[in-house]
C-alpha cells in the first residue's frame, strides 16, 4: 500500500534528483516504487538474482529469514503442519482461509474425484525411454495436460482457473506415481477414492496387481507433512518462473511445467537429493568413523567439499520447517525400526556434530528441511531420483495459487526484465574480403 513518504534519489553527475514513492506491506520491509525511474531518469536499476527487488505484491506466503519464520496466509508453518492436513493447506493457499468442516469435506471430495488421469495419458508415457529421469517425464506430461483438458483454458475466466487448479492438485500425485511405475517397469496403479491424498499417492507408488499396499498411518502422515512444508515458499526461482510464464498469458499447465523444469535445477529442488548423496559418499568412504575427516574438509577453505542440507539462502536463523521434519524423521525411523540402519546412523551422527560444532553454530549452518526430508523419503521407499518429483507434487498448489493471484492482479503486465548491456557498440558489416 502507498505511504505518504518518499525516497529521494540523487546523482553525483548533477542530474536532477527524483522522488520515488515508498510502499508498505502488512509486514516485512518497505519497498521503493521504481516503476517511473526509467521515464524520469533514463536509468534502470541493476540487481542480479533479484536480491533486493520485489517483483510483485502477494498475500500468500511471508518469510522472515532473520527470525526463521514462514507463514502461509498468516498462519505459522508450525501450526499448520501439526493441526492440518495437506488438502486443508491447499484450500488455504488457493482460497485464502482455512476450511470449516463442511468446506473441508467438499474440497477433499472435489480433489479426490479428479485424481484420475485421462486414459490416453498412459500412451504418452510410452514415448519416453525407460531410464528417463522422472523430472523430464513430468515436464512433458504436465505440459501435455493442456491438450487433454482444453475445456477450461480461458485464463480470464475465474471458474476456468479454479477448475484447472483442482485438476493440477488432484492429478500430480497420479502423474508422479505413473512416472515412477514406468521407470521400474511396473503397471500403473489407479487412484482409489476411499483413501486420503497422501495414502492414495503411496498406494499408487507401491501397490502392484499381485500385492496391494497396506496403509501405515505413521508413514502417510510423514508424507503429508513433507507436502505441507514444501507447499509454497514465496518468490523463489520456480515460483518466479511460473509467474513470468503466466504473465505472457500461457495456460496454467504450461506454466506449471515451466515451474517443474526450473525446480529440476540442482541449485533449487535438488537439495535433499544432494544431501542424501553426500551421506552415500561418506558411507562409501567408511561411514561414521570418517565424519571427522569429512568435517575437516568442509572447514578447509581450499577444499571444494560442501556440507549439503545445512544452512539456507533465505533463513539466516533456523529453518522453521526443519524442526518439524526432524520430529517426523525420528517417528518414521522408529516406526520402521531403522535407527540402526548404517546410513541413518551416519545422518544422525553428522547432525549431532554439526549442531554442536562452533564452526557451524557460529555461522548458523543448521540442518534445513532438505536434510531431513531426504532421509524420510528414503525410509518410505521413495528412490532418490524421485525426490524432486515429490517436491514438485507438493509445490504445485503454491505455484497455481501464485499464478492465479498474478492473473487476478489488475497491475499485472508481461514480465520484461531489462539489462546492463556490455557488448559491442554499433558497427558495420565489412565485405568478407576485408574481414
Amino acid at each position: 500500500m502507498k505511504t505518504d513518504r518518499t525516497a529521494t534519489l540523487t546523482f553525483s553527475d548533477g542530474s536532477p534528483s527524483v522522488e520515488l514513492p515508498i510502499l508498505a506491506g502488512t509486514v516485512g520491509p518497505e519497498v521503493i516504487d521504481i516503476r517511473s525511474l526509467y521515464a524520469k531518469t533514463g536509468r534502470f536499476t541493476y540487481d542480479p538474482g533479484f536480491m533486493s527487488t520485489a517483483a510483485c505484491d502477494s498475500a500468500i506466503t511471508y518469510i522472515d529469514g532473520d527470525k526463521g519464520e514462514l507463514l502461509y496466509r498468516g498462519y505459522a508453518i508450525e501450526d499448520l503442519a501439526v493441526n492440518c492436513n495437506f488438502l486443508e493447506t491447499c484450500y488455504l493457499l488457493l482460497r485464502g482461509e482455512l476450511p470449516d468442516a463442511a468446506q473441508k469435506a467438499a474440497f477433499e471430495k472435489l480433489v479426490t474425484t479428479h485424481t484420475m488421469a485421462h486414459e490416453q495419458m498412459q500412451f504418452f508415457f510410452r514415448g519416453f525411454r525407460r531410464d528417463s529421469h522422472p523430472m523430464a517425464v513430468l515436464v512433458g506430461v504436465v505440459g501435455a495436460l493442456s491438450s487433454f483438458y482444453h475445456d477450461a483454458l480461458d485464463i480470464s475466466d475465474q471458474h476456468h482457473r479454479d477448475v484447472s487448479a483442482i485438476r493440477l492438485v488432484a492429478k500430480l500425485p497420479t502423474l508422479v506415481a505413473m512416472a515412477y511405475k514406468y521407470s521400474v517397469g511396473q503397471p500403473f496403479v489407479y487412484p482409489r477414492n476411499d483413501l486420503s491424498y497422501a495414502a492414495n499417492f503411496m498406494r499408487m507408488m507401491f501397490a502392484t496387481p499381485a500385492e496391494d499396499y497396506k496403509v501405515n498411518d505413521v508413514l502417510v502422515r510423514a508424507l503429508d507433512r513433507i507436502l505441507i512444508l514444501h507447499a509454497d515458499h514465496e518468490q523463489n526461482a520456480s515460483t518466479s518462473t511460473v509467474r513470468l510464464a503466466g504473465s505472457s498469458g500461457a495456460n496454467p499447465f504450461a506454466c506449471i511445467a515451466a515451474g517443474i523444469a526450473c525446480l529440476w535445477g540442482p541449485a533449487h529442488g535438488g537439495a535433499n537429493e544432494a544431501a542424501l548423496n553426500m551421506l552415500f559418499s561418506i558411507q562409501k568412504q567408511g561411514g561414521v568413523e570418517k565424519i571427522g575427516e569429512f568435517i575437516a574438509k568442509v572447514k578447509d577453505k581450499n577444499s571444494t567439499v560442501k556440507l549439503m542440507g545445512f544452512g539456507h539462502r533465505v533463513y539466516k536463523n533456523y529453518d522453521p520447517r526443519a524442526k518439524l521434519m526432524r520430529e517426523t524423521c525420528h517417528e518414521v525411523l522408529t516406526e520402521l525400526g531403522l535407527h540402526d540402519d548404517p546410513l541413518f546412523k551416519l545422518a544422525m551422527a553428522l547432525e549431532k556434530i554439526a549442531l554442536e560444532d562452533d564452526y557451524f553454530v557460529s555461522r548458523k549452518l543448521y540442518p534445513n528441511v532438505d536434510f531431513y526430508s531426504g532421509i524420510v523419503q528414503r525410509a518410505l521407499g521413495i528412490p532418490v531420483s524421485l525426490f524432486t518429483g515429490i517436491f514438485a507434487l507438493a509445490r504445485t498448489v503454491g505455484w497455481i495459487a501464485q499464478w492465479n493471484e498474478m492473473i487476478s492482479d489488475p497491475e499485472q503486465k508481461i514480465g520484461r526484465p531489462r539489462q546492463l548491456f556490455v557488448g559491442a557498440t554499433r558497427r558495420q558489416v565489412k565485405p568478407i574480403a576485408q574481414r
